[in-house]
């Protein structure tokens, strides 16, 4: 148990960033889902649009550090990878 207001105040803080975090990260992983439903459905306008909104979301995301930038960019380029695979599968 913290006794030093500052330390009272870091549990508060920590605690606050933490809620932040975890809140981020979940639009994170919903926008993700919604991609690849979009991908599964074949609609490759809906994901292509899908894919633009999660990238602006990461980007987001790595820029006030809830993940590493480099965590980031892997998961764009990943994603990026399945939609030009459904394209090419159609054209």
């Amino acid at each position: 148990m913290a006794h030093s207001l500052s330390a009272k105040k870091r549990i508060k803080q920590n605690a606050k960033g933490r809620t932040i975090n975890r809140a981020r990260k979940s639009q994170v992983k919903t926008e993700i889902k919604h991609f690849e439903s979009a991908l599964e459905k074949g609609d490759a306008e809906a994901a292509t649009e899908q894919l633009r909104l999660l990238t602006k979301k990461l980007d987001k995301t790595a820029a006030t550090s809830t993940m590493h930038k480099k965590t980031a960019a892997r998961k764009k380029s990943r994603l990026a990878k399945k939609l030009n695979a459904l394209k090419a599968a159609k054209g």
